[in-house]
């Protein structure tokens, strides 16, 4: 019994892999192109027949039918995409190549893979498809929280490939009958997320002195959730999902920008108190907003409730603490993550805009 993830190495595709094979155990084969995100050094010293890493792009229709045809997986975990909206602000070219052609092209080849299938095997099988709650744009203050209802309204170049590619899982199913499932999510939080994201950038930031860099007025809200809160609800639904179904995952826990980065100042102020006995919030400063900046997202998750059992158990206070702990804890890590692309993507999204 085997499954495949594509993106394994990434942020929330490492943590599902750490927990699939300490409370599951089947073998996990992970198909990573490895670009700057991709860290293999989350997942050393896994047991290799339990853990397999496959160097490869999704967009490779060759290695991706080999994979499939070789393993023989009962499920497919599609986790590997271009996932932050400033990169693709500035270059919007790979997020169309992976994010759209990349699960056309793994669409294309588990449709064939699937139609060899047969009996027990072909009932089992599940495509599950990892999105984002930004494809339904932006919520005004008072507006109710996305459903699974809520048309597409995707604003930047992240968000349209993203909801490209459900579009395209979607069709596969009304189009072909392949069994797929969606997740959209709001955002993560966690161990091993790459620093450009808002709050392990403030925690790196914070704790060594340097600026922390806040968009516009810092008011733009989001809904957070715990990535293992998120690798939990990943796995429901690949056991418990119904084929064609979309599923909702948030956190219950809406917070403004602002709000995440004072929370970090004082879990930081905390644990490693500033030599001169300031706050951290000295360090904030607000830089020019990004162009598209959605102003409010909020995820309505009664569906995953009410289907499959699935509630959030970490609250944003534990789950950010936990957070902070792990950053401070795991210097070499960080130490190796900041070099080279960090500080390029540092230098290009907020220096040129503080200029």
């Amino acid at each position: 019994m085997t499954v495949i993830i594509t993106g394994g190495a990434g942020f929330i595709g490492c943590n599902f892999i750490l927990e699939w094979v300490r409370e599951i155990g089947e073998k996990i084969v992970n198909l990573d192109k490895l670009t700057y995100a991709g860290n293999p050094e989350n997942l050393a010293g896994q047991d290799p027949d339990v853990y397999e890493l496959i160097q490869g792009d999704i967009g490779d229709a060759e290695l991706v039918k080999d994979l499939l045809n070789k393993h023989q997986p009962w499920a497919i975990l599609n986790l590997a995409a271009e996932s932050h909206v400033d990169r693709s602000i500035y270059s919007p070219a790979d997020f169309m190549r992976t994010n759209v052609m990349g699960t056309f092209n793994l669409l294309e080849a588990t449709r064939a893979y699937f139609g060899s299938l047969s009996g027990k095997g072909k009932e089992k099988f599940r495509f599950l498809h990892v999105s984002t709650d930004e494809v339904y744009g932006s919520l005004a203050p008072n507006d109710p929280p996305f459903t699974e209802e809520t048309p597409y309204s995707p604003n930047s170049p992240y968000s349209a490939s993203k909801a490209a590619s459900d579009h395209l899982v979607r069709a596969y199913f009304k189009t072909y009958d392949l069994p797929v499932l969606t997740t959209n999510c709001s955002n993560n939080y966690g161990p091993r997320q790459f620093p450009e994201k808002l709050i392990p950038l403030m925690i790196l930031n914070g704790a060594s002195g340097a600026e922390l860099p806040v968009y516009g007025d810092g008011l733009q809200a989001r809904d957070w959730i715990f990535v293992m809160d998120h690798v939990r609800a990943i796995r429901e639904v690949l056991f418990k999902g119904t084929p064609g179904e979309t599923y909702n995952v948030g956190g219950h826990e809406e917070r403004t920008n602002m709000e995440v980065v004072l929370a970090v100042c004082a879990i930081l102020d905390e644990l490693t108190p500033r030599l001169d006995g300031q706050s951290r919030t000295v360090q904030i400063k607000h830089v020019k907003d990004r162009p598209g900046h959605d102003r409010r997202y909020a995820i309505d998750d009664r569906k995953i409730q009410m289907s499959l059992g699935f509630s959030p158990q970490w609250s944003f206070t534990e789950g950010l603490k936990m957070t902070v702990d792990w950053y401070l804890s795991n210097t070499i890590w960080v130490e190796k993550v900041k070099s080279g692309a960090y500080r390029q993507w540092l230098d290009l999204h907020y220096g040129q805009k503080d200029k």
